[in-house]
């Protein structure tokens, strides 16, 4: 029995800072960015926006695309995600509950609902989980929903690579477009690459008051801090997704007994997570290396040189045009979405592939997911015959040719969280409708309706 993705939704949000700008009011050469980074744009969400309306509204295109499924024929709803709003109520949770405003209240009263958190690979476990579960329960369906928002300090060297949207997957028995095969290869070590811990400060350097007296409820002499930005050291984070992705790959091959084999040779396309647009391309090129190692003499003074004059062959470049590029091109337009990042890049390819008419069917794609913290998966899917007709209505490129840029001051306001005002209304979305402040029991409490 094959189980996989049936379709494939998303929803990225409509506004955007050209890369352009950032890059000239930050005193970098824009050529560094978009075409030494390959960036173009950074999706933003605007006021009325978070993960959760994102992960809805990614969710309600899906079934909308899908209307020959009744939604109570959900079994799961699962989130992958890094940009939780809350320590206890999953996204899931939310989601479900924005959904049964438009299909009808308790429609999803007997869905199961959990969030899958590790950094960026945390859709990829959500995904393998909702496939398992079909795979005992075959006349059941799931959805799978990736929701983040990337966001750094201000002039950080991660600034650029800030991006938002949310990538939804229809997981049923015989899918309309990739069977999973084989099994994964793993590879996990506890790292502090990237992370967003739990902070704190004193009270009295808020207050000024040396006694620890109750302040806006909270009665510990310590205040928690929470910060969407990350703690990250870019130069380690890279070598630990370089290690990461070559372990699982050779893992992969132990467990599925292809030793002996090239096995990105056989992928018609190789789907990574980026974080930047050209992570892919410029870390691939160590497994390639692994798989040939005549090429490299790693023992040799010059090696670091050996190998980026690899990278920059026309042997490898050949390689990426083929196999990586055109998963490139939304990420690129988007930005880095976390968890939604290698599978905005398959919705990529597949939208490269259905406007270029080239077939994809009973090709397979090999998957190389990693999450910070560390971990990564290596696995594949075999195209089906009939992928095209789990794409979503209207393509990913035109929906990105829509988006309206704004300028550096307004994303100073935005990213800030001084703008107070929607910078465009929403159109047939859901949005934030308010967040209560008031009733002591539902304070926090997070509020939201479709606008039409």
């Amino acid at each position: 029995m094959k189980v996989g993705i049936d379709s494939i939704a998303y929803f990225i949000p409509k506004i955007h800072l050209p890369i352009e700008t950032l890059a000239i009011e930050r005193n970098i050469e824009p050529l560094k960015l978009t075409k030494g980074l390959g960036l173009q744009k950074m999706a933003l969400l605007d006021t009325y926006q978070d993960v959760i309306t994102m992960a809805a509204n990614a969710a309600y295109s899906l079934l909308q695309d899908n209307t020959t499924i009744a939604p109570q024929d959900i079994a799961k709803i699962y989130v992958g995600t890094e940009s939780g709003l809350d320590n206890s109520k999953p996204i899931a949770s939310y989601t479900l509950g924005l959904l049964e405003q438009i299909y009808g209240q308790g429609i999803f009263r007997n869905c199961d609902a959990v969030d899958h958190t590790f950094a960026c690979i945390g859709a990829v476990d959500a995904m393998q989980n909702a496939i398992d579960f079909i795979k005992a329960n075959p006349t059941k369906k799931a959805i799978v929903i990736a929701t983040d928002y990337a966001k750094y300090d201000l002039a950080s060297t991660g600034e650029y690579t800030q991006g938002a949207g949310a990538i939804a997957l229809l997981i049923s028995a015989n899918p309309r477009m990739l069977a999973f095969t084989g099994q994964t290869g793993v590879a996990t070590e506890s790292v502090f690459d990237f992370f967003k811990p739990h902070r704190s400060i004193e009270k009295k350097s808020i207050t000024g008051n040396s006694i620890n007296e109750a302040w806006h409820g909270i009665e510990e002499a310590e205040i928690s801090i929470h910060k969407d930005q990350p703690v990250f050291e870019g130069q380690y984070s890279n070598e630990c997704y370089i290690n990461r992705i070559t372990e699982a790959y050779t893992h992969f091959k132990e467990l599925n007994n292809k030793k002996d084999l090239k096995v990105y040779q056989d992928w018609k396309a190789v789907l990574m997570h980026l974080p930047y647009c050209f992570q892919g391309r410029r870390t691939f090129h160590e497994i390639v290396l692994q798989e040939n190692p005549e090429l490299v003499d790693r023992t040799a003074a010059d090696a670091k040189d050996q190998i980026k004059a690899f990278a920059k062959s026309e042997a490898y470049m050949e390689l990426v045009n083929t196999k990586i590029a055109p998963s490139e091109i939304a990420s690129g337009e988007v930005g880095n979405i976390y968890t939604g990042s290698i599978f905005l890049g398959l919705l990529s390819t597949l939208s490269h592939f259905n406007n270029t008419k080239e077939s994809l069917v009973d090709t397979t794609l090999g998957f190389i997911a990693y999450g910070s913290g560390s971990k990564s998966k290596v696995f594949e899917a075999e195209v089906q015959s009939t992928w095209q007709e789990g794409m979503p209505k209207v393509s990913i490129f035109e929906t990105l040719k829509q988006s309206t840029a704004i300028d550096f001051s307004t994303y100073i306001a935005l990213h800030k969280k001084e703008q107070k005002t929607p910078i465009q209304p929403a159109n047939n979305e859901f949005v934030i409708d308010y967040i209560e402040s008031a009733i002591p029991h539902l304070i926090g409490a997070r509020y939201y309706k479709f606008v039409k």
